[in-house]
């Protein structure tokens, strides 16, 4: 059975370009396939430079009118839209985890993450205000005002495929922009069925626009968005080179940027942690999604002392992981993504054990020409290996031991990146001296999972610019705007 044939709403199976609420069926196509299975889901829509060119135009049209509405007019229509994804979450999680291979379970459970910044932005767009400011003159005042910066761009990636879209346009909707969306090649499926719901909730043409395309294609449509001087705002989750890429191509335009690039995570366990919480919480954050989350941990720094307590307990645990198609209900761990992925992930683990690393789970592809990978622990990982100053974007846990507390920090700072951080401890002066040490965006204490609506996502480093989400998320698409009125007597 097809997946048309398994959904509750076939309907939300689309496969068009959309531009101003309207969807095209372009003659070029491109292939979306099944990671699980490498069969083909769905023949998508190639969209064109002239595609792109049309979405602009469409989406400057659209500003104005949009714009001028009230906070309030803008959030019932995103309250809509929210209601409308809770609604429809079994079969969006179901398109989902047909394209991008996640467990259904996890689809499901992105599907309302993603739905919760429909409903965040919604409270928040009504709650954009200015500031009066104390004058320095008695005949003036001094106003601020907040406006929508304009017509935005989001390019996103296909491990959150709905969502890091969410994540994007619900903030800049609300604010009064209007948006341009070029989802990623693998999962564009998400993206449009996304899209029409965002049309049946009420959303006018024009506000927000999805552009689907292969690889190639999609380096000529970014290379559109980032040269156009109507787009004002550029917002990309992706890796670091294809960040820099971005950056230098919207400089001619001075855009503002909200790039969540690459990470390098370190999750450290010092000797005073709960051991079973430290290992359910290294179990949430390195295998979720098949360890393909840009927040989830590649380097495991272990207190000599708990050293090989946590590994036999550990690797206990990943070995009971149960990987499969992600349809199946038993299933926890999917494929990855592609080729290319595994590729990665099977050069960092051979490259870990020739510089004496024990491979102490996993390690190997389930099936020769598959996409399934074992869930993989490798222990007394050297400093010198790839995957302590890659990420692996994987399954495979890299753990090393350390003595003090200063030499883990050094090693936990010592990269480029600077996205999530883990560390777990009971004692709280600890806590507070090495949260405050730890040079990343975000710090999970004695957790492993930290992504919710309400915090700031973001890195710092060349980890990104701006944060998503939150109160502060709001503001990406917000301009500044200084009134002085004189000729007060």
């Amino acid at each position: 059975m097809d997946l048309l044939q398994k959904l509750n709403a076939p309907d939300l199976l689309k496969t068009g370009v959309m531009i101003a609420n309207q969807w095209r069926a372009n003659a070029d196509t491109f292939d979306v396939t099944n990671p699980a299975s490498g069969s083909l889901v769905a023949r998508v829509a190639q969209s064109s430079v002239q595609d792109a060119e049309q979405a602009i135009t469409s989406a400057n049209a659209a500003f104005p009118a949009w714009a001028a509405l009230t906070g309030k007019a803008r959030a019932g229509i995103l309250r809509r839209w929210y209601e409308l994804v809770v609604a429809h979450a079994d079969d969006l999680a179901l398109i989902m985890t047909t394209e991008q291979g996640k467990p259904l379970a996890e689809a499901k459970a992105e599907v309302i993450y993603g739905a919760s910044f429909l409903e965040w932005f919604a409270e928040e767009a009504k709650r954009v205000s200015g500031d009066v400011m104390a004058s320095t003159w008695t005949d003036k005042r001094t106003l601020v005002l907040k406006q929508p910066v304009g017509v935005c761009a989001a390019i996103t990636p296909w491990n959150f495929p709905l969502a890091m879209i969410t994540r994007k346009v619900a903030p800049a909707i609300a604010a009064g922009c209007t948006i341009i969306v070029k989802p990623a090649e693998q999962t564009p499926l998400s993206a449009l069925a996304l899209a029409e719901l965002a049309i049946r909730a009420g959303m006018p043409e024009g506000v927000m626009n999805i552009l689907p395309a292969d690889s190639q294609r999609s380096v000529e449509i970014g290379t559109v968005l980032c040269d156009s001087p109507v787009i004002r705002h550029l917002s990309f989750t992706g890796s670091t080179p294809v960040g820099r890429i971005l950056m230098r191509q919207s400089a001619s335009t001075v855009k503002k940027l909200a790039l969540e690039l690459g990470g390098h995570a370190p999750f450290i366990v010092f000797d005073d942690a709960d051991l079973d919480a430290a290992v359910e919480g290294a179990l949430q954050s390195k295998y979720r999604n098949a360890g393909q989350t840009c927040v989830c941990t590649n380097r495991f720094y272990v207190q000599e002392n708990i050293y090989d307590a946590f590994v036999e307990k550990f690797s206990e645990a990943v070995k009971r992981i149960r990987v499969g198609d992600g349809l199946a209900p038993e299933t926890q761990q999917g494929p990855v993504i592609d080729e290319q992925a595994i590729c990665k992930i099977e050069l960092h683990v051979a490259d870990a054990v020739s510089k004496g690393a024990k491979l102490v789970a996993g390690g190997r592809r389930i099936q020769a020409d598959t996409l399934f990978f074992e869930p993989t622990v490798l222990a007394d990982v050297p400093e010198d290996a790839l995957i302590m100053s890659e990420e692996t974007f994987g399954p495979v846990a890299a753990i090393a031991r350390f003595s003090g507390e200063q030499q883990v920090i050094a090693a936990a700072n010592h990269t480029d990146s600077g996205l999530a951080s883990y560390f777990f401890s009971r004692d709280m002066t600890r806590i507070w001296r090495v949260a405050e040490q730890l040079e990343y965006g975000m710090v999970g204490i004695n957790t492993g999972l930290i992504s919710n609506e309400v915090a700031p996502f973001g890195g710092v480093k060349q980890s990104g610019l701006g944060r998503e989400g939150s109160k502060y998320g709001i503001d990406e698409y917000l301009e500044m705007k200084y009134l002085c009125i004189g000729g007060i007597r």
